[in-house]
């Protein structure tokens, strides 16, 4: 392809992937009904809504955009990434797009449901050969091997967020709230996978001299956690997060903690007994890292409630219950894992019913260590 060509599909495919989103708008900001919180709304930005069913669509369209600006990608590149789950479905969906090859290179104990959905989007997958720890390494071989583009979710997100990703989530949730009663949210909760959703909501909140503060929500076995409150950057546990999307065993490149206000620790099985909750009682069709989010926004509004403050939070959900109805929705998968929601799930039902929440250290509401709010 002669450059002039090559600046030419690079122009009309950065269209294409601008148009995408503009397709489909921002994603809803749901109120969460909570009587008992008077003065205090809580708001679902629900990151489900996007064609792939993640939030991860909106990091991937971003990484594509920085991609194919820098010629990284062109129009006969080959793209792979090291995934099995959301990340996997929306590359498939942008390199189909865009016209491109697309190839997951996913761990051995990836749901057959997501290969179908990576298909369904044109995508191909390929098993790894080795160990889950080595699946990085063996889809950036590929790729080299193929003269193709390494899709890097865990290094690439958070600086494409950052050059590529407009509108953020934080601009939307800001736009949605202007006319509520609390435009200005005094919490933002989300989790961290690869610590790009984190960082940009993080960054837009100091660039634009918003009092909101930022709490991280971190399920057990991740790095994140230990790493924000001992100021390691380098801090791993070596061991996988059970909350799909969310938790890593080592802290990312994308994951920035100065920009962080508050990360709370929380145990997988409130993070169960809070996605039951908003599955059965709320009627929300999210996934666990929802339920994870939802514990942190207790312990956040308990605290709003005792100094008595008004205002609003914000919390994430990041993907669908659907992939789940099989393993955390399923109340013998949980229990197969050792998993007992059973005594958080009255704190949660408290919570929702009078605004009610355990003090710390008096109960299953606390989740570990941490300070700040």
């Amino acid at each position: 392809m002669t450059p002039d060509h090559s600046n030419t599909w690079a122009a009309q495919a950065i269209r294409r992937l601008h148009a995408e989103g503009l397709a489909y708008g921002p994603t809803p900001l749901r109120p969460l009904p909570l009587p008992a919180l008077e003065g205090i709304e809580v708001y679902l930005k629900d990151e489900s809504a996007h064609p792939t069913g993640s939030l991860k669509h909106r990091l991937v369209r971003a990484m594509f955009c920085q991609a194919v600006a820098t010629g990284r990608i062109t129009a006969d590149t080959t793209v792979v990434a090291a995934t099995g789950g959301a990340v996997a479905v929306a590359g498939a969906r942008f390199a189909r797009l865009l016209g491109l090859s697309f190839i997951a290179v996913v761990p051995a104990r990836t749901p057959a449901d997501t290969l179908a959905r990576v298909e369904r989007e044109g995508g191909r997958w390929q098993p790894a050969e080795g160990p889950p720890a080595g699946v990085q390494q063996e889809a950036r071989a590929l790729a080299e091997r193929l003269g193709g583009h390494f899709l890097d979710h865990f290094t690439d997100a958070e600086r494409a967020l950052a050059g590529c990703g407009e509108p953020t989530v934080a601009d939307e949730i800001f736009e949605q709230l202007r006319e509520e009663p609390h435009p200005v949210p005094a919490w933002i909760v989300t989790g961290a996978g690869t610590g790009a959703t984190s960082a940009s909501i993080g960054r837009h909140l100091r660039h634009h001299g918003h009092p909101t503060r930022l709490a991280v929500v971190d399920p057990e076995n991740s790095a994140y956690f230990p790493a924000w409150a001992s100021g390691c950057p380098d801090y791993a546990t070596g061991m996988p997060s059970r909350i799909p999307g969310i938790g890593r065993p080592r802290t990312e490149p994308g994951f920035l903690p100065t920009v962080i206000d508050l990360v709370i620790p929380v145990p997988d099985a409130a993070s169960i007994a809070a996605l039951r909750w908003l599955h059965d009682t709320a009627r929300v069709p999210a996934g666990p890292a929802a339920g994870t989010g939802l514990w942190g926004v207790c312990h956040l509004v308990a605290r709003m409630r005792e100094a008595g403050a008004r205002g609003s939070v914000v919390t994430l959900v990041g993907d669908h219950a659907d992939p789940y109805r099989n393993t955390h929705l399923d109340p013998e998968w949980v229990r197969a894992r050792g998993l007992d929601p059973a005594p958080y799930a009255g704190a949660v039902e408290r919570f929702a019913d009078t605004g009610e929440w355990p003090a710390a250290g008096s109960g299953p509401a606390t989740g570990g260590s941490w300070s700040g709010a």
